[in-house]
């Protein structure tokens, strides 16, 4: 149970967890297969996406061996292009879909060191679904990371991206937390695909079922 708004513990019972619940072998597919498969994969797709000054930013900062100002890391960099491949899909009719930046940005959150977390945690007015929270002097420079849930937040158990991520998405199974609306492609695509979760059960929409074909093979 979550006993204070920020928690003091690290994530090592989300990882215990999810474990219990899927086994060793699925709760180490993430790291094991996105930087030797999936990252490269994920890069070459997004040269055929329209180039738009944010994707070109993410693109080049994928493919960077340094760091590149403000951004936020080669691995999650590309993570953050896969919701470009598989874009957030329109509330409805009337309702406008969200840029894939937007929709990134219901994952990532970045405050700068110094400014408060409870502070952060406090000016949250809305129903929010499991989200990073990284603190750092800039964004490729991150001191803490953060698994925000139910204006909790958890200490990540390690400030690499990749590690950071893995939690995350593990934490909405422990949790019992749906995907947020914007980024449910993009997580849908990493629970079928890579982690292997509930394949024939899962539905997914053709903007997930093309690219994973593709990626697949």
């Amino acid at each position: 149970m979550i006993r204070a708004q920020v928690q003091q513990e690290h994530t090592e019972p989300i990882e215990q967890d999810f474990n219990l619940m899927f086994g060793d072998a699925v709760s180490a597919k993430f790291l094991e297969k996105w930087p030797t498969v999936y990252k490269q994969k994920v890069l070459e797709q997004s040269h055929g996406l329209t180039q738009t000054g944010e994707l070109q930013h993410l693109v080049q900062n994928a493919e960077s061996t340094t760091e590149v100002e403000n951004g936020r890391g080669s691995d999650m960099s590309s993570l953050l292009i896969l919701i470009h491949l598989l874009p957030p899909s329109p509330h409805g009719r009337k309702r406008p879909k969200l840029s894939a930046g937007r929709a990134s940005d219901q994952l990532v959150k970045f405050i700068e060191t110094g400014i408060s977390i409870q502070g952060h945690l406090d000016s949250i007015t809305e129903s929010l679904q499991p989200y990073l929270l990284a603190v750092g002097t800039k964004r490729s420079v991150i001191h803490k990371c953060f698994i925000v849930i139910d204006k909790h937040a958890i200490p990540c158990k390690s400030l690499d991206w990749l590690s950071c991520f893995d939690e995350l998405f593990k934490a909405h199974f422990v949790f019992g937390a749906s995907y947020s609306h914007d980024p449910v492609n993009m997580c849908n695509f990493l629970q079928t695909t890579i982690y292997e979760i509930d394949v024939g059960n899962t539905k997914v929409n053709p903007r997930v079922a093309e690219p994973r074909a593709r990626m697949l093979h």
